[in-house]
């Protein structure tokens, strides 16, 4: 590990302190950005004539920015780790350069590593059907049956991530017609249920062995512990099989799934980034399976200068 200078070191740790408190950014966000902001500190400390000191930092610049995206690259990083590595550093240096008042150009004109974004595949519309309707044929017990189909209803039915999904509290139980979500981030959103959605945890809730008390897991593994994702994996692959679906048809598809068919039948773009709980529009984009030209148009309806 890089020994950094003790005002640098200062400086990194109170730039990964104002994500948390500032930018409410999660756990694992800023383990990633600390890991690469420290990786580019350790290649500065050898590359600038002043080491990783501070003042030699703050007269980084373009010539040295493009060192160590070569060296990056020199280590087999794929052009989206760059990305996110540039993404560190530039929001450091953003942040250090609004405090101190120097010039940061350098860095914040760096341009990003281009890559191809890997898009989503949704399930079609009949294909979401199919897999609603026979994933209760791969258990043998009615109650686990009865579980997975509640857990499908819910990440099809209401965007759900498959964590957010088994992480429902007993005592969220009977759900309502509206659930508030920890998301990403420990971001909240509220998204509506549907009653389909309703009456399937409510048919498991009557077949499940185990008693379901609040401060508990909603749904339970088959020997009573909180049910684990792998399982709703492997219950999702037994059904794609079934149905000859392809290897995208994962639990997370159902995810996609319901924003694309929402936005195919006209559903605002704003207000599915909102049920999704993500933070950029263009992530919400993402999900959609729809010709560029109809995309555009239900963009430009939702954008607030449309």
């Amino acid at each position: 590990m890089i020994d950094l200078p003790p005002a640098t070191r200062d400086l990194l740790e109170r730039w990964l302190t104002s994500l948390k408190a500032l930018d409410d950014a999660s756990d694992a966000t800023i383990l990633a950005y600390g890991g690469d902001l420290r990786d580019y500190l350790g290649f500065m400390a050898g590359y600038l004539e002043g080491g990783a000191a501070p003042a030699s930092l703050r007269a980084v610049d373009l010539t040295a920015m493009r060192a160590w995206l070569a060296h990056e690259t020199g280590k087999g990083l794929a052009a989206r780790s760059r990305a996110r590595a540039l993404s560190a550093v530039k929001s450091f240096y953003n942040w250090w350069s609004e405090r101190e008042a120097f010039d940061a150009t350098a860095v914040l004109s760096t341009r990003s590593p281009r890559y191809t974004r890997k898009l989503p595949r949704p399930l079609t519309e009949d294909a979401a059907k199919a897999v609603l309707e026979t994933v209760e044929l791969q258990a043998r017990d009615p109650w686990v049956a009865a579980r997975d189909v509640a857990v499908v209803t819910l990440l099809y039915g209401c965007g759900l991530r498959i964590s957010e999904a088994l992480g429902l509290d007993a005592g969220q139980a009977p759900l309502r017609e509206s659930l508030r979500i920890v998301g990403k981030g420990g971001k909240e959103r509220v998204v509506p249920v549907l009653p389909v959605a309703r009456e399937a945890v409510e048919r498991y809730r009557r077949l499940c062995p185990w008693e379901l008390s609040p401060g508990g897991p909603l749904f339970r593994g088959a020997k009573g512990g909180t049910l684990s994702q792998s399982a709703i994996q492997k219950v999702i692959r037994a059904t794609r099989l079934q149905l000859g679906l392809p290897a995208t048809a994962t639990p997370h598809a159902l995810r996609h799934s319901f924003a694309s068919h929402l936005l195919n039948r006209g559903g605002d773009l704003r207000t599915i980034q909102e049920l999704l709980g993500h933070a950029n529009l263009s992530t919400t984009e993402a999900y959609t399976s729809l010709d560029a030209a109809r995309l555009m148009d239900v963009y430009h309806g939702a954008h607030p200068r449309g």
